[in-house]
């Protein structure tokens, strides 16, 4: 379940939301909200699973959502274009590891080869996407064939230390560098009440539900592989605490070295793959450990991925008649295709992610957990939320999961919205 939630979300996406909300005012209420908002919410994903025993497909229907079979289709069709684009990133990933380690042979790569411009078409980049995006697909379908614990499990085991071990090591490398501690107090110690706007708010609550994977998909889906008796409040504390506690690690060992070398961390989605890279040219042994960075970071998006392949083949061989090696191949055939449409240029890219990841997958989390919190039995959802017997759900929890986070993630999206509607305007 950590590798699930841990992955491009915490080493691409926290880092550069840091430098564009502020610093130590974003940093410290993400933290917040992926204790309040994001544990309960977990549990709830996981109890839906749990209670239906099937993936977003039909969970939805099984836990008597109105019309649960068509909105689960829906978000198998949305969890779908989100992996073809989740997945080119990726391949940007691969593509810059290898990179930095043949540069340490005196090979020299083109370092933007594999980026989609921001307008036209590029042959080479698309191209050489494709394969990348190829490459990383045929990985997750090798994985998938093997089954949940000789593939994911035994996958997850490895990968998880090994990412977490670079992290710290690079954590240690940035901190060492001259000027890294004024990198460090803007980062988590320069906190200011007047920072704390709504607009920061909203996008720490946004990027909390984006990095945990919540979303009614990859979380009810593992849910569903729960054994009857385990109690969920341990699963959903230690992913929280893996998933952030990684994004914490990720941001300390990036935001210091950038502002130690003067560089801007404010740059956005382009920070890792833009900045990072000369954050590197500028250390001794740098593509040893930009490799390194890369390398991290592709095991856990990787993990991520697998996630995002499992919940759409639960959905197929929960529903049709496909064998699961048959769905696996049709999946991974159908997630190239769309990876197509964003490798293009980056006008495709942006509203792509915007519409797919951030947008449906709040959707995604609210119908999640007004599904178990008001469709569900409520003596059953109670049941599956302190399954193994030894201690009641305490009652503000339940209340929390029907009433409180619904009315957060509609806020942020009625917040988000009219900003939007606004900004529209005020540009016209």
């Amino acid at each position: 379940m950590i590798g699930a939630a841990v992955g491009l979300g915490n080493v691409w996406r926290f880092p550069y939301m840091v430098g564009k909300f502020g610093g130590a005012a974003f940093v410290l209420f993400y933290v917040l909200v992926a204790v309040v908002i994001g544990v309960p919410a977990l549990m709830a994903e996981y109890a839906l699973g749990r209670h239906t025993r099937r993936g977003p497909v039909g969970a939805f229907a099984a836990g008597g959502f109105p019309f649960g079979k068509q909105v689960g289709w829906f978000f198998f069709a949305i969890v779908t274009a989100a992996t073809g684009y989740y997945t080119a990133v990726i391949g940007w990933v691969l593509y810059y590891g290898v990179a930095d380690l043949v540069s340490g042979l005196g090979v020299s790569l083109d370092a933007a080869a594999v980026l989609p411009p921001d307008h036209g078409f590029a042959p080479k980049s698309f191209f050489l996407q494709l394969l990348c995006t190829g490459s990383v697909i045929l990985a997750c379908t090798v994985v998938l064939l093997r089954g949940l614990r000789g593939g994911i499990e035994a996958s997850s085991k490895i990968i998880m230390p090994a990412l977490f071990t670079i992290l710290i090591l690079l954590t240690v490398r940035s901190l060492t560098l001259p000027g890294a501690m004024q990198g460090v107090q803007w980062y988590i110690l320069k906190f200011q009440w007047s920072d704390l706007t709504p607009a920061v708010m909203v996008a720490a609550i946004g990027h909390a539900i984006f990095s945990l994977s919540l979303g009614g998909t990859f979380m009810v889906i593992y849910g569903s592989y729960l054994n009857e008796k385990d109690n969920l409040a341990g699963p959903a504390v230690w992913t929280v605490i893996g998933d952030t506690g990684s994004a914490l690690v990720a941001g300390l060992a990036i935001i210091p070295a950038v502002i130690a070398l003067g560089l801007e961390p404010t740059a956005g989605p382009s920070l890792l793959f833009s900045t990072i890279p000369r954050v590197f040219a500028g250390i001794p042994g740098g593509w040893l450990w930009g490799f390194l960075f890369f390398a991290g970071l592709l095991g856990a998006a990787y993990l991520s991925d697998i996630a995002a392949f499992e919940a759409l083949v639960a959905g197929l061989t929960d529903n049709t008649r496909l064998t699961r090696k048959k769905a696996v191949w049709l999946i991974a055939g159908a997630v190239f295709v769309v990876s197509i449409p964003p490798s293009i240029n980056n006008a495709i890219f942006v509203p792509w992610d915007l519409t797919f990841g951030s947008g449906m997958q709040t959707l995604g989390s609210l119908l999640a957990v007004v599904t178990l919190g008001w469709c569900v039995n409520r003596s059953e959802a109670l049941r599956q939320l302190g399954a193994d017997g030894t201690r009641p759900v305490p009652a503000w929890l339940f209340l929390w999961i029907r009433f409180g986070i619904p009315v957060a993630i509609i806020a942020v999206g009625v917040w988000w919205a009219l900003s939007s509607v606004f900004g529209v305007v005020k540009a016209v």
